[in-house]
């Protein structure tokens, strides 16, 4: 007997197995056409999956968001299904949906073309409209093999022998649903489940498969492809697709590995969604940030410096500098101390807290040549701050200390994954680590939600949390885990937070809140974090002296608001479309003559705006008016003010305001009474008791 709880609390019961379609229609014919899926325990499987032990289980339908990943899961096997028909020699990659729609990647003998995506669009228009039905399939370990090496999809066998492998070394059970964790996104993979692992006689250094080693396919027209689903009945749901473009990728993300041909695109349940989607990507290339940094002569990522490290133009550095100053004095109303450290550190640093261990991917390791000592660049700031924490004694009276730094840090990220400022491998963050009492620890928390809604209330950003709990590698008893995500879930009621959840989402050393920024053309970006860590404390052996004279440990919190300059610029320039608000922008006014008889004038009104503390520049240039104009506006400058022989004199100046046009001529002085404030920074966020 299978008893099955649904959402509402009934519990249906079963003879046997039983599959989430089933349940629909014992539920209503209604509900079983609207299926797409179901979630069984919590994770979302395919309607025909036999469901073989009690559970509670909730029907996936098109108003679900996981129902558009069914969609676009299936919409990635369309693609492919076309491509093949297409191009008969295509190897296949992974083929995942996304959070903007779904890819594929293929081993082909040249690039595809933006004809070729047309052709390939079609192709699947074709087999959609077709209706063809999408089966599910289990096969044994041996069949599958020799059916991917029978289709000389060797990418796809050496991935299955490689998950096999995996699960023997993991113990010898493999009752696991597998990802390729090296691949960004969710990916599309066989569901390993049960059995026990043993030796091969005929190879006794690679693991035999088990009896009952079962792996999914799914089928549809004639392809197939290895796939834990879920995915629609039929290839008629898809109705509502566009390709998108093609970009180089490496199978598993590794430059070691064969170059394959991408495929990006998206899919909606209706059409206007799509449409919508499709305007917002327009709206989006007009606001990118790589571009307007160029346009705007704010930064630029040279071949010569290496992927990933942007080197920041004057106007670009300034801006930075900017928004550096502004946060640095936030943060010292705040009761804030700042520190400094250094960009690299012994490796034994890294072995005690645990970063070569379970982050060592994305570190930069070296030994030198000289003293034979190996260091880390460091990936994270936290150490530093926690030697410097240690290097004094604490009393309970002294806490909580709130270390603050804009401290640069390298992190390797693969060359596929890498994208303007929003992903780079050298990273500013506004990073701080509080060190408190477990008494004080949910005002600490609180008060850095109130900071982070400051900062996204000031730069008009709406955003969401979610709650990030324990990752499959993490370090520490699960008692501390258990203790640390409570105190994030009583700061976030406390605060009166609505949050959502991600399970298996936090940090290695602790769980987390992450909010996330919506911006002005609606798409969500990750900003902030707060970081609940009682496992750092323990492992650098950390004490302050408590009211009873007796030593105890500290808890420290995790906490980046910016996240990182580079993130948070590239977000907010793409925000704003490089529209900076007067105080932010790097050249707040620019003065132009109309001939050379007024340089000197400009000159003037240029520099007497600096000393009344405007970010002001003379172009006097022996160009036309015109030319500078557009120059200007193309640069995004606040305020444009023109002079010619009438405004020289006067003692006037032609205002253009950006967006706005001419407002016409007034004395600098008016100029100054009626756009001086709009020069000047917001409000330092409310002091807390220091």
């Amino acid at each position: 007997m299978i008893r099955i709880t649904l959402p509402d609390g009934n519990v249906k019961e079963f003879d046997g197995p039983v599959t989430p379609l089933q349940v629909a229609e014992s539920i209503s014919p209604n509900l079983a056409r609207m299926a797409l899926g179901g979630r069984s325990n919590g994770a979302v499987v395919d309607l025909r999956t036999p469901i073989t032990k009690d559970a509670a289980l909730t029907i996936v339908t098109n108003r679900d968001p996981e129902g558009l990943d069914v969609l676009r899961h299936s919409a990635a096997h369309l693609l492919a299904n076309a491509v093949q028909n297409l191009f008969p020699t295509a190897k296949l990659g992974f083929g995942p949906a996304t959070a903007e729609g779904f890819f594929y990647d293929f081993q082909v003998e040249r690039p595809f073309t933006e004809d070729d995506l047309a052709k390939i669009e079609n192709e699947m228009r074709r087999i959609a409209k077709e209706d063809k039905p999408i089966e599910r399939e289990e096969l044994d370990f041996g069949q599958t093999i020799a059916r991917l090496e029978s289709a000389h999809e060797a990418l796809k066998a050496e991935h299955l022998r490689a998950l096999l492998e995996k699960a023997a070394s993991s113990g010898g059970a493999v009752a696991f649903d597998a990802e390729d964790d090296e691949q960004e996104g969710t990916i599309a993979a066989p569901r390993l489940a049960g059995g026990e692992l043993g030796a091969d006689a005929n190879a006794p250094d690679k693991p035999a498969a088990p009896a009952d080693l079962s792996i999914t396919i799914y089928k549809q027209d004639g392809f197939w492809d290895l796939c834990r689903g879920p995915h629609v009945q039929s290839t008629g749901e898809i109705k509502h697709i566009k390709l998108l473009a093609t970009s180089g990728a490496y199978w598993k993300g590794s430059e070691k590995n064969p170059m394959l041909q991408r495929i990006y695109g998206t899919a909606f349940f209706k059409k206007q969604d799509l449409d919508d989607y499709l305007t917002m990507l327009e709206e989006a290339k007009k606001r990118d940030h790589r571009k307007l940094g160029q346009e705007m002569e704010l930064f630029f990522f040279p071949e010569i410096v290496g992927s990933g490290m942007p080197l920041y133009k004057p106007k670009g550095a300034l801006l930075r500098q900017i928004l550096m100053d502004w946060w640095y004095r936030n943060h010292m109303a705040r009761g804030y101390e700042i520190v400094a450290t250094p960009h690299l550190f012994k490796a034994d640093l890294w072995h005690t807290s645990g970063h070569l261990e379970n982050y060592g991917e994305n570190m930069y390791v070296f030994e030198h040549k000289a003293d034979k000592v190996t260091y880390g660049l460091k990936p994270m700031n936290c150490p530093g701050h926690i030697v410097i924490f240690k290097d004094e004694q604490h009393s309970y009276r002294s806490l909580p200390r709130r270390f603050f730094e804009f401290g640069t840090v390298y992190r390797y990220e693969r060359s596929g994954v890498l994208h303007g400022l929003m992903r780079v491998r050298a990273l500013t963050q506004d990073d701080s680590h509080i060190f408190c009492t477990p008494d004080q620890l949910v005002d600490e928390l609180v008060s850095v939600i109130d900071f982070v809604d400051f900062l996204y209330t000031t730069m008009d950003f709406p955003y969401t949390a979610k709650l990030a709990t324990k990752p499959a590698k993490s370090v520490g008893s699960d008692e501390l885990w258990e203790l640390a995500t409570s105190k994030l879930v009583e700061a976030l009621e406390k605060r009166g937070m609505e949050y959502g959840m991600d399970p298996g989402g936090g940090a290695f050393y602790g769980p987390k809140i992450d909010f996330f920024m919506k911006d002005a053309i609606g798409r969500t970006w990750q900003g902030a974090t707060i970081q609940c860590d009682l496992n750092l404390p323990q492992r650098f052996g950390l004490q302050y002296i408590g009211a009873d004279n007796a030593k105890h440990q500290p808890i420290m919190v995790h906490r980046a608001i910016l996240g990182t300059i580079e993130r948070f610029l590239g977000v907010y320039i793409e925000h704003v479309a490089g529209n900076f608000p007067a105080w932010l922008a790097p050249e707040q006014v620019r003065v132009m003559n109309i001939t050379d008889d007024q340089a000197d004038y400009a000159r003037e009104v240029a520099v007497s705006l600096f000393s009344h503390g405007i970010r002001a520049h003379a172009d006097v240039r022996n160009e036309k008016i015109g030319f500078k104009i557009r120059e200007g506006e193309i640069q995004k400058v606040p305020y444009l003010l023109i002079v010619g022989k009438r405004e020289k004199e006067s003692g006037e100046v032609a205002v253009r305001r950006r967006h706005e046009g001419d407002l016409g001529a007034v004395p600098l002085a008016q100029f100054l009474v009626n756009h001086g404030t709009e020069f000047d920074p917001p409000k330092i966020a409310s002091p807390i008791t220091v």
